[in-house]
């Protein structure tokens, strides 16, 4: 065994590495139910952070390696992803409208208890995702490959898991639909977390795309979300469902396009050249 180890130091970490996620998750079934689900649904999250700190002290490193210490630069990545996720959600969803000529409207009321509760129900399920998809084995398939390579292998399990699920196999335009979307999304948040080195970022984007989802605007007006959507349009021919799908990708692409090349100095550079000038 210790040859083997010694001979296939990468391998028996990546096995490590899904033998001990693997009891965090089934370990978290047993304790997430009840009323510990409904007011502190964070049992997943809680044990594969202990996971992924076991697997970075074995590797020499520290939680700041996904940048998951809590230092104020991490901490504020968190409400700026959830901001730039709900509203590029928002911006896709009016391109839909705009394709499809549906109208939007505001909500005769707000439930905000319910929706401040989405944000809070939603979270630990975006942030265990996270963890699994860009967190370590992520990051340390960059170390010992590329980002190419690791983005191409983490996409398509990520795909997988969306994919191979019973409601979705009923439905060959959802799979097509999310076949298509699903690799964009990995690309958008691992694109958020390697140019932010912090994991909060790629977890705030995609808890603000899932939150907008059912709060934010919907086709229902029952006062879960700020908008609604009155009449509701449909794809009557595989040419118009298709050309949907290059419209909403592209979108997110030129999001995912915009965050590569966001600098966060940019603006502190422009504002020091206007101090200068005046």
């Amino acid at each position: 065994m210790k040859t083997f180890i010694k001979k296939h130091p990468i391998l028996v970490r990546y096995l490590l590495a899904i033998i001990l996620f693997s009891i965090a998750l089934i370990s978290s079934g047993f304790i997430n139910k009840g009323i510990i689900k409904e007011y502190f649904p964070y049992t997943s999250v809680i044990l594969l952070i202990i996971a992924t700190w076991i697997l970075l002290k074995m590797d020499s490193k520290t939680i700041q390696y996904l940048g998951l210490n809590l230092s104020a630069r991490n901490i504020r990545f968190l409400p700026l992803g959830i901001a730039i996720g709900a509203l590029a959600f928002l911006a896709a969803k009016y391109l839909r409208s705009y394709y499809l000529g549906e109208v939007f409207n505001i909500a005769d009321e707000f439930n905000y208890k319910n929706m401040l509760y989405g944000l809070y129900i939603i979270l630990p399920t975006v942030a265990v995702e996270e963890s699994l998809f860009r967190g370590y084995l992520f990051k340390k398939t960059i170390d010992i490959s590329s980002v190419a390579k690791a983005n191409i292998i983490l996409a398509i399990i990520f795909t997988m898991v969306h994919v191979f699920d019973r409601g979705v196999l009923e439905k060959p335009p959802m799979i097509i639909f999310l076949i298509v979307t699903i690799p964009i999304g990995h690309l958008l948040f691992a694109t958020a977390f390697h140019k932010s080195k912090s994991l909060f970022f790629a977890i705030g984007i995609h808890l603000g795309n899932n939150w907008a989802t059912q709060h934010l605007i919907t086709t229902t007006n029952d006062g879960n979300s700020f908008l609604y959507i009155s009449n509701n349009g449909t794809f009557e021919t595989w040419p118009s469902f298709l050309l949907f799908l290059l419209i909403w990708n592209s979108f997110f692409l030129l999001v995912t396009f915009i965050i590569w090349k966001w600098d966060s100095n940019f603006l502190k550079i422009q504002f020091m050249k206007i101090l200068k000038t005046s």
